[in-house]
């Protein structure tokens, strides 16, 4: 189970006071596993794992004001190294793409039981990406249908829009692809709202998950 001579550091995020306290006994109870932080809020988890650099976060996705999605994918910007499992209620496509594309590398529901919890953060901290069957089933399934889709919408692109539709979601501003690509940031923003036109998307957020066939994930 460890690796590397040492336990796995462990973070647990749930605003649910009982749920949060059972998370950290389970953890703290774990052979070879150490609870080296516990938080009740996104908020407070982003200002304390970076502080802390646990090896692996159990996080919450309903939370006040932060959700988990979104202070996972602050703290994947701040700390790239730190692992997170989502473990919620949820089971819905979009929460878990969100998930997912936010940097969650794991995904369980709350029924799953203690020792299973403890074998997927296990699991992730050696390089695997646990989830429960049934939000497996569902990734695999929507995977194929939005490939399908967005292949074809990818299709009706230029070569040109093509071009600057992969530069857009590699993150260059417009000034920026004017430049690697030798044209006017006018061309660019036309290919860009052509890109748009036909993609039926609005934002760069959207190009960016209708190319990958992913949802939620921003640029």
């Amino acid at each position: 189970m460890q690796k590397y001579g040492r336990h796995i550091r462990v973070c647990v995020v749930e605003d649910n006071h009982f749920l949060r306290h059972a998370y950290d006994q389970m953890v703290s109870n774990g052979v070879g596993y150490e609870l080296v932080g516990s938080c009740d809020s996104g908020e407070a988890a982003i200002e304390t794992v970076p502080t802390i650099l646990p090896d692996v976060v159990l996080m919450d996705i309903d939370m006040g004001v932060i959700s988990g999605i979104e202070a996972v994918r602050v703290l994947k910007e701040k700390c790239p190294q730190v692992q997170f499992i989502m473990c919620t209620a949820h089971d819905e496509e979009e929460k878990i793409f969100q998930a997912l594309s936010a940097g969650a590398s794991g995904y369980l529901l709350k029924s799953t039981p203690s020792d299973a919890i403890l074998l997927a953060i296990q699991e992730l901290f050696n390089g695997g990406a646990p989830m429960s069957s049934q939000i497996a089933n569902k990734v695999v399934a929507s995977f194929r249908v939005k490939s399908q889709v967005n292949n074809e919408a990818i299709e009706k692109l230029s070569a040109r829009e093509a071009e600057i539709l992969t530069e857009l979601v590699n993150g260059l501003l417009y000034k920026e692809i004017a430049v690697k690509l030798v044209i006017s940031q006018e061309t660019v923003r036309k290919h860009v709202y052509n890109i748009y036109k036909k993609l039926q998307v609005n934002n760069r957020v959207e190009a960016f998950n209708k190319y990958y066939g992913n949802a939620g994930k921003g640029i």
